[in-house]
C-alpha cells in the first residue's frame, strides 16, 4: 500500500494513495457541484465512491447531484442545501 505523508497541526500523519484520489475527486465533484454543474459533480462523486464505496461525503454529495438534476435549484441559490424536514 503506497501512503502520502501529510503535515498540519501537530505530528504528520499517513494517507493511502487511494483516499488521496478520493479527495481529489471529491474536491473536483464539489467544484462543478458549487458551480450547479450536477451531472459533471455527480460523476466525480461516483468515481470516488467506485475507490471507496463507504466514503460518506461522497455519498451525500451524489445524492444531492441526483436531486438537483431532477429538480434544479432557484437561480440565485448559494450552494447550501436547505433541510425541508427534520
Amino acid at each position: 500500500m503506497n501512503a502520502t505523508e501529510y503535515r498540519g497541526r501537530g505530528s504528520g500523519y499517513m494517507i493511502t494513495e487511494e483516499k488521496k484520489k478520493v479527495l481529489e475527486l471529491f474536491a473536483e465533484g464539489r467544484k462543478f457541484y458549487k458551480l450547479k454543474k450536477f451531472q459533471e459533480a455527480r460523476e466525480a462523486f461516483g468515481r470516488a465512491l467506485q475507490i471507496d464505496p463507504k466514503d460518506g461525503p461522497s455519498k451525500v454529495y451524489l445524492d444531492r447531484c441526483s436531486g438537483y438534476i431532477e429538480n434544479p435549484p432557484p437561480e440565485d441559490w448559494d450552494g447550501i442545501k436547505e433541510m425541508m424536514t427534520k
